[in-house]
């Protein structure tokens, strides 16, 4: 198990979910942490430096180890300090878990975002095509406090990053409500929940901020 005096330092920019999930962790399992924040889209000689692959946030250095990928940082993370487990034990709990937080990155982003933003196929089919993704997450989280069980876990910090504080406030930029409340009921418990959780709450962007940032990027993705 780690020590608490060892060293770690996290790269992030205050918008990205990727960076708000990896907070999330460290603040769960009590880790003390240096934050460095990136000024996005400039890319630092430290970003550049630590991450030349990708060259993006997060990138988590702990001692001399780097790691990049939030999904990688996270399950680094939950291996080094055992206490308050972020992925299940059970293999296939962990397995569905990887899963759906993949389910969240590569289909929900993309196309809860710039396929909405650019609606080559109209604003109604990108809609029905976003909401018909949501639904496996409406489907997967029915009947449990938290996609994690009575605790918040891996899939709570993926999805919980990218959907309601994040997708969510691009969609109130462009007047679109996405997971109305009668459609998905239990998405909307399970993000009520979620902003009742303090570690959850001081990874959250400042809403007025982040929209006006937000309403920035998608005239820029409009233009482009």
């Amino acid at each position: 198990m780690a020590k608490k005096e060892e060293s770690v330092k996290l790269l992030g920019f205050w918008i990205s979910p990727f960076s708000r999930r990896v907070e999330m962790a460290l603040k769960l399992k009590g880790v003390p942490y240096e934050y460095l924040e990136e000024d996005l889209p400039k890319k630092s000689t430290l970003l550049l430096e630590l991450n030349p692959i990708h060259k993006k946030v997060p990138v988590l250095v702990h001692n001399d180890k780097i790691l990049s990928e939030s999904h990688v940082i996270l399950e680094y993370i939950d291996q080094t300090w055992s206490n308050n487990p972020i992925l299940p034990q059970d293999p296939y709990e962990k397995a569905m878990a990887r899963f759906w937080a993949k389910f969240v990155d590569e289909q929900i982003l993309p196309v809860g975002f710039m396929s909405l933003v650019k609606a080559e196929k109209g604003i109604d089919a990108a809609i029905e095509e976003i909401q018909g993704l949501i639904t496996f997450l409406e489907k997967e989280i029915t009947g449990k406090d938290f996609f994690g069980g009575k605790r918040i876990g891996f899939l709570d910090m993926v999805a919980g990053s990218m959907i309601p504080f994040c997708l969510a406030r691009a969609w109130e930029c462009m007047r679109i409500d996405m997971i109305p409340e009668e459609t998905f009921p239990e998405l909307n418990r399970w993000i009520n929940k979620l902003s009742e959780v303090e570690i959850v709450r001081e990874c959250i962007p400042p809403k007025a901020k982040h929209i006006e940032r937000m309403n920035k990027i998608i005239e820029r993705v409009k233009s482009s």
